[in-house]
């Protein structure tokens, strides 16, 4: 959502690169803190890839029990894995409405940091009462007229389409890597050692196929050529389109988890 807010800002205020500068501040904590939710993911792939192993090792010695436990194990997993994913969407969902207030921090911190020339000094702005109090206030639900008013008549289709997309695979490159080291626990390290490489595809579609023509629309507004409203309508169409692919990512987990399985087994003894 930030990516977004951002680009709306730059809008008002003119100051694209700026935007964008403060907008990777902010990813980068944000990065931080998928870093923290990846490492708090590990412990449950170990307890129940430790529970399938043992189990395992039970079933080749005849246990009959041993097969339905390890059935029940990945089904637990997997229901954690979808519950992680619906607090992702919730957050979508959440940051979605919060945008105004968003665009509204970044729009101030692009013209704090012009007088300052500071980016420090134009952060720690934005905890002076008086901003805060004007940040808060910024925080409302869009009015239902506000959201039927906005209209894809000038925005490309393939653009919310391959949103979804990408937005689906960033949100199950980790749980699906996960999933799949449990699902197979003989390939476990090399199935989560590939969620890198799809989310690495996820950033390569995102910079061919949406940060491209997003940014041609931005520029276009902020030369005049197009009015603001439609940059509002690609930014509020680009957030509901995430919140679509959190969806789809719900159905293309259990899919996604056992392909990524099959390579890393490929990968193990293809060799």
């Amino acid at each position: 959502m930030g990516a977004y807010a951002a680009r709306l800002a730059g809008v008002r205020t003119g100051r694209i690169a700026t935007s964008i500068s403060l907008f990777n501040l902010f990813m980068t904590a944000s990065r931080l803190a998928t870093l923290v939710y990846t490492l708090m993911l590990g412990p449950l792939s170990d307890r129940a890839g430790n529970a399938v192993r043992t189990l395992l090792s039970q079933a080749r010695g005849g246990a009959s029990f041993a097969w339905p436990r390890i059935w029940e194990i990945q089904h637990v997993f997997e229901l954690q894995l979808r519950l992680i994913i619906i607090a992702g969407m919730v957050g979508t969902v959440v940051g979605s409405l919060l945008l105004p207030m968003f665009t509204f921090m970044y729009v101030r911190g692009v013209r704090s940091f012009e007088r300052t020339k500071s980016l420090p000094h134009s952060l720690a702005r934005l905890f002076y009462p008086r901003v805060m109090l004007e940040v808060l206030r910024q925080m409302r639900v869009p009015h239902y007229r506000e959201i039927f008013g906005f209209s894809t008549r000038n925005i490309p289709a393939r653009l919310l389409i391959f949103n979804v997309v990408v937005t689906a695979v960033y949100a199950i490159g980790v749980v699906a890597a996960y999933y799949a080291s449990v699902l197979d626990v003989n390939v476990a390290r090399t199935a989560i050692g590939i969620s890198g490489i799809i989310n690495g595809i996820g950033t390569v579609a995102f910079t061919f196929f949406v940060d491209p023509t997003s940014s041609i629309i931005v520029d276009e507004a902020v030369k005049g050529e197009r009015p603001e409203s439609e940059v509002k309508a690609m930014v509020f169409y680009l957030a509901l389109t995430a919140v679509a692919g959190w969806v789809l990512s719900q159905v293309l987990l259990a899919p996604a988890a056992w392909i990524i399985a099959a390579v890393a087994h490929l990968v193990n003894h293809g060799r």
